[in-house]
């Protein structure tokens, strides 16, 4: 299953009609920079003070990287920044799609740069200052919010904001957005003719 970049609110209208629940980031989740839509598989992990359990995630991806979204859960955190230009570098390195946090992001000018999307909460120049326990299920589940990711879900994000969908919902999904976009897409050409 190809898992295509489309606009947030087709993918939400299409979540709807399908019933299913409207599962979205937090509405303060903005883009470091501009871009298209972007989508993967979900790579949860719940960071806990150090970068090392994001490359501890993407060890454990090992070729399986390419195409997915990091979800890094730093709880929300607004007093230090989780991310910054070299975790990014490396996210982009493996082919990842984009990263979503819930935290902030540092080092804003390198990221552009590298030019992965990156999508917080806002910036802050200070790293963590702590290291807490890992828990047993780091990599298995974050948050974004209100909502739990999961290694069976797929991530959309563009300017509009995120929203996560199933990964055994998403074929259908994506086709009912796909068949959205192109019914607005033909409406706005007539509405400009």
């Amino acid at each position: 299953m190809e898992i295509r970049p489309l606009p947030t609110a087709a993918v939400a209208d299409a979540v709807v009609r399908h019933n299913l629940a409207v599962r979205l980031g937090p509405r303060e989740l903005t883009r470091a920079g501009e871009g298209a839509p972007i989508a993967g598989r979900a790579v949860p992990v719940r960071h806990v003070g150090s970068v090392d359990v994001f490359l501890e995630a993407l060890h454990r991806l090992e070729a399986d990287a390419a195409g997915r979204i990091l979800v890094a859960d730093n709880d929300g955190r607004l007093d230090e920044a989780c991310i910054g230009d070299l975790i990014t570098l490396e996210c982009a390195s493996a082919g990842m799609a984009g990263i979503v946090i819930w935290g902030l992001h540092r080092d804003t000018a390198e990221l552009r740069r590298i030019g992965l999307p990156v999508f917080s909460l806002g910036t802050c120049p200070a790293g963590p200052r702590r290291e807490d326990a890992r828990p047993a299920d780091a990599f298995e589940r974050a948050r974004l919010g209100d909502i739990d990711v999961t290694v069976d879900d797929v991530v959309f994000a563009d300017d509009d904001g995120v929203i996560v969908v199933a990964a055994a919902e998403v074929e259908r999904v994506i086709a009912t957005a796909s068949e959205i976009v192109a019914t607005e897409l033909a409406q706005a050409d007539l509405a400009r003719a």
